[in-house]
């Protein structure tokens, strides 16, 4: 059943159970309509990070109102920029969809390529459509962006640690096989290429777990030290180089990475955000002290 993910974690000592994809089901004007898990835990990150950046925003002298203007924009575009990073790196001709003649449906592939109710995001096309509309919004409205972004910075981890638990229930964004007598793994219930038994049990890397508890770490470390930060900025160049130092290994283990040539994207960016970030940072501390 595609609509059925079932795992355990036996490493962990916690036995087999099935979790259903889709939380309610229910039809309008007789189409059916379905709510999954996923959509329900990223709204829930979205609500909990503008709370958190709401509390920040005070700290940083941005009135609700504009804080409140910021998310929203940046939200949107967030949506937009992950969706279109994750078909230009996957291949945008695999969106394009052609009739029984070869002639290519417009309206079809164009639906094709905005579908992310199919699937299909990618989250440093988020970062980066976002952080472009923050910093567009805050020239605006006169608001210093290096604040806005320390503000909105950790927030944006707080997604990042729920959504992880998205790709659980979902049964993805897991690692490769591992031997069962790992310490750290997951089981999930599927079939590989060439195998016809439904019943065969496989042992992965979870991944999402690694990335979402790196992300964990990395919140409380750079709320601890928020109060203590040098200069403007200094929050949101933590998060870049700590996310970016943490994906850059993780995206190695994982099978659903996005390609360019031979080289996985997600690890080519994570070592350039953690090179640059870091590289900011202690250039930051360094004309703070001076």
């Amino acid at each position: 059943n595609k609509k059925m993910t079932t795992v355990s974690f036996p490493g962990l000592g916690i036995g087999e159970f099935t979790m259903d994809k889709v939380a309610l089901a229910f039809t309008i004007f007789g189409k059916p309509v379905e709510i999954r898990w996923y959509g329900i835990i990223i709204t829930l990150g979205i609500i909990l990070a503008i709370l958190y950046s709401l509390m920040r925003s005070k700290q940083e002298g941005i009135s609700t109102d504009d804080l409140l203007d910021i998310g929203i924009f940046a939200i949107i575009f967030a949506i937009v920029g992950a969706r279109i990073y994750y078909v230009l790196t996957y291949g945008i001709s695999n969106f394009i969809v052609h009739d029984a003649e070869g002639k290519v449906r417009v309206w079809d592939s164009f639906v094709s390529i905005i579908a992310v109710w199919n699937g299909g995001i990618a989250i440093y096309g988020a970062i980066i459509a976002g952080g472009i509309t923050v910093y567009l919004v805050c020239r605006h409205k006169k608001i210093k962006c290096t604040r806005a972004l320390d503000a909105i910075a950790p927030a944006v981890m707080i997604g990042q640690i729920l959504g992880r638990w998205g790709n659980f229930v979902n049964g993805e964004a897991h690692g490769g096989i591992v031997n069962s007598s790992s310490p750290l793994y997951f089981l999930r219930m599927g079939l590989l290429p060439n195998e016809d038994s439904l019943t065969r049990m496989y042992y992965y890397h979870p991944t999402f777990l690694y990335e979402s508890v790196w992300n964990l770490i990395g919140f409380l470390i750079i709320n601890a030290l928020y109060k203590k930060k040098k200069f403007d900025g200094q929050v949101f160049l933590e998060y870049v180089t700590w996310y970016g130092f943490g994906r850059m290994f993780i995206e190695g283990l994982r099978t659903d990475s996005l390609y360019i040539g031979v080289f996985r994207v997600s690890q080519l960016v994570g070592f350039a955000c953690f090179v640059v970030g870091g590289a900011l940072l202690v250039r930051g501390l360094i004309l703070a002290k001076r």
